[in-house]
């Protein structure tokens, strides 16, 4: 399939408040990746941290959460990693996998 996007929301842990955003989708990509500050401000709290290879190869350690995420009417809680903030959102297939 390779690589494409589409709108998503993202919400809060009590999937009362959503925002929407156009991420990437990667079937080579296994975890659902957001900015920091959009979990935060979500309301999303780190649960634990997890090292991640990157796609130049590199490993790198990030928190990581739990919250809803919408995508084509379907929602589910899922895994999420609290990515740097020049990082774009990316739906991963676990995510998708769960809906």
């Amino acid at each position: 399939m390779g690589i494409f996007s589409v709108r998503i929301a993202v919400g809060d842990p009590q999937a009362t408040r959503f925002e929407d955003f156009e991420a990437m989708v990667d079937t080579g990509s296994t975890n659902t990746s957001l900015p920091a500050s959009v979990l935060r401000r979500l309301g999303v709290a780190p649960h634990h941290k997890d090292e991640f290879e990157l796609a130049d190869g590199r490993i790198a350690e990030s928190d990581v959460g739990y919250t809803w995420v919408r995508v084509d009417g379907r929602e589910a809680l899922t895994e999420v990693v609290f990515g740097e903030e020049d990082t774009e959102p990316l739906l991963g297939m676990i995510t998708l996998e769960e809906m």
